[in-house]
């Protein structure tokens, strides 16, 4: 069951990406990547079975970001790529520091959620520090691999450097975050299949996202063409 909502959830996601760019353009994206950092940082606190091995959420939210990265490199240029970027780190840390700031409120006797939000952010910081560490990294790595590849093949082939940017920058977010967040965590064993299944995840969703980046570039053009 968990295999089949997953893929669910993947294609669902990338739809409403494309939905969103639609809608309101490169704008749109830049809220898609605000809102997917915050809440795949929440879902990467639960571990599921899935296809037989402990998995984390969140992989699917964070690979969407990617795509929205490198759909704003390919349409709007490397320096809205980079805004893109840290609109996506300041939110996170924007959350990060207020989740921070309401966990020390006394909360009133017949308050029932606080127990809830200090097991969920009491351990974000930590996360919060993976996230945005491997976050930056890989991302930055993402958007200088994009136009390089896209500088090397004269602008041609835009499935092989959404791919070739993405699968790389993924390998580095994945080993950063679960180092930084889950190393210690875990017994050593299940820490290594966490990192791995997190990457073999994400790429899942780097390769699937492909024709969903030709559906965007199709979008912008359709906007772009002369009425008759």
């Amino acid at each position: 069951m968990n295999e089949l909502l997953w893929i669910i959830f993947m294609i669902v996601d990338l739809s409403i990406a494309l939905i969103v760019f639609r809608l309101f353009g490169k704008k749109g994206l830049f809220m898609l990547i605000a809102a997917n950092i915050i809440i795949c940082n929440i879902q990467v606190l639960k571990t599921v079975e899935m296809f037989g091995i402990t998995a984390t959420l969140g992989n699917v939210l964070y690979g969407s970001i990617f795509f929205a990265t490198d759909v704003i490199s390919e349409l709007y240029g490397k320096k809205e790529a980079k805004r893109a970027v840290l609109i996506g780190f300041s939110s996170l840390l924007i959350m990060t520091l207020y989740m921070q700031f309401s966990l020390l409120f006394t909360p009133a006797p017949e308050d029932f959620a606080s127990p809830h939000l200090s097991a969920l952010f009491g351990f974000m910081p930590r996360i919060a520090l993976g996230s945005l560490t491997a976050y930056l990294l890989s991302q930055f790595h993402d958007v200088w691999a994009f136009h390089y590849w896209k500088e090397k093949t004269k602008g041609k082939y835009l499935w092989l450097r959404n791919n070739l940017s993405t699968l790389v920058s993924q390998m580095i977010d994945s080993f950063v975050f679960c180092l930084i967040a889950f190393f210690g965590l875990f017994p050593m064993n299940v820490w290594f299949e966490v990192l791995i299944t997190t990457y073999l995840f994400k790429l899942i969703v780097a390769l699937f996202d492909t024709p969903f980046i030709y559906l965007a570039k199709k979008i912008e053009e359709s906007k772009k063409a002369p009425l008759l």
